[in-house]
């Protein structure tokens, strides 16, 4: 008989957030095991619930919306959306220049298949959103990963970029508020990756959905908004701001400079003419999501769960031998660093699959996001603080034997 493989495009991508560590839970689980999962920053498992006011939107409008919408999205949540593009300070962004998605997730894939030829090459941040890469190999480009340094509160390293950049570079990917460390670039970081699109003629992908899920008094600056002469593609979604992950909603908006850019545009109205649209019940509720989101201020201000939950996991896991963290300043992430050394870890994969059979905890290790060294892992901070003590205590309680073999 014949054997039919997988295809050879995927010999290089991974996506580790639900690979073969993934793969041991559910094993564990189907033996009636329980696993507490830190891997997905999914907010519905952990008893975060949708705005009452969006799920009656969506009540109401479902007889409106059985159709088929315009392939980029319905012209309300459209309008909707470049009104808050001019919140953000980004200018120039009508209704035709925006994408609704089935998340933003489709829209990266999109992005880059519009874009690669075999051999072009993306710069891509490391650690990263892993899809992210998966998207530029798929296309048959090349991910270039440019460092973002733990030492500069997870920044990228400007240098680093400068150096990476060929003639087969196409695009910079920057993810702000960062997954999986919760970084929030300054503008000063933001201008000076604007000035190499600039000189080099690139395209910027910024990836933002978790712009809304700001800690302390930060504040937010979108790419776009200080660099309206560099073509730009904003991502952004109500997945994570809204805890309606399941909708899958989310956009990307095109602002900038297009003269250069007119082909790659067809290139994207192509493939979002081939895929018909997005789920058109979802798109229904932009318009009330972005008008305000109290429920969201309130989990993220002191005395709030996301606020609380975030203080609790960096101030427990500096306080573990062996462990340090940098404070995130957004989303629910935490990208905290072990003494790889002192505990004999050659192989961080190896060292979350062993803490999963030891203490029924679920994590993400740090080659997930193509971080090389094998001394980080992700952890959400997303359930609540009876279950992130439980998960701290089984982890300093693992550390103090644990040697990697």
């Amino acid at each position: 008989m014949k054997i039919l493989g997988k295809s050879h495009k995927l010999d290089n991508v991974c996506y580790d957030i639900r690979g073969p560590v993934m793969d041991e839970a559910n094993a564990m689980i189907a033996k009636g095991e329980k696993i507490l999962k830190l891997n997905i920053g999914n907010p519905a498992p952990f008893r975060f619930r949708a705005p009452a006011d969006l799920i009656a939107q969506m009540t109401a409008s479902l007889p409106d919306v059985e159709g088929y919408s315009d392939s980029k999205g319905l012209y309300a949540a459209r309008e909707a959306i470049a009104a808050y593009d001019k919140t953000k300070g980004i200018e120039g962004v009508a209704p035709d220049d925006i994408y609704t998605g089935n998340g933003a997730s489709e829209l990266i894939t999109m992005s880059m298949q519009a874009l690669l030829d075999n051999g072009d090459e993306v710069l891509v941040p490391a650690p990263d959103y892993p899809l992210w890469t998966a998207s530029v190999t798929l296309a048959g480009g090349t991910a270039v990963h440019y460092i973002c340094d733990e030492q500069s509160s997870w920044y990228p390293d400007i240098d680093d970029m400068r150096s990476k950049i060929t003639d087969k570079t196409k695009g910079i990917v920057i993810i702000n508020p960062n997954n999986p460390t919760g970084a929030l670039y300054p503008r000063e970081i933001l201008e000076q990756i604007a000035q190499l699109a600039r000189e080099n003629g690139l395209i910027i992908f910024s990836d933002e959905i978790y712009d809304r899920l700001l800690m302390d008094g930060a504040k937010h600056t979108s790419i776009a908004s200080i660099c309206p002469d560099v073509f730009c593609v904003t991502f952004n979604g109500l997945s994570k701001s809204h805890m309606i992950a399941g909708f899958r909603c989310g956009w990307m908006s095109l602002s900038g400079d297009r003269k250069n850019v007119k082909g790659y545009i067809e290139g994207l109205n192509m493939l979002s003419s081939m895929r018909l649209c997005s789920n058109v019940p979802a798109q229904a509720v932009i318009p009330v999501a972005l008008k305000s989101n109290p429920q969201l201020e309130t989990l993220l201000a002191p005395g709030g769960r996301i606020y609380e939950q975030r203080e609790y996991i960096v101030n427990r896991l500096n306080s573990i031998e062996g462990m340090s963290a940098v404070r995130p300043q957004a989303a629910f992430y935490i990208f905290p660093k072990i003494d790889a050394k002192r505990f004999n870890i050659t192989n961080d994969e190896q060292f979350v699959l062993d803490f999963l059979k030891a203490k029924h905890i679920l994590l993400v290790h740090g080659g997930g996001f193509h971080w090389e060294t094998p001394d980080h892992f992700r952890i959400v901070y997303l359930p609540d603080l009876d279950s992130l003590k439980t998960s701290m205590d089984a982890l300093e309680d693992f550390l103090k034997t644990y040697k990697q073999k």
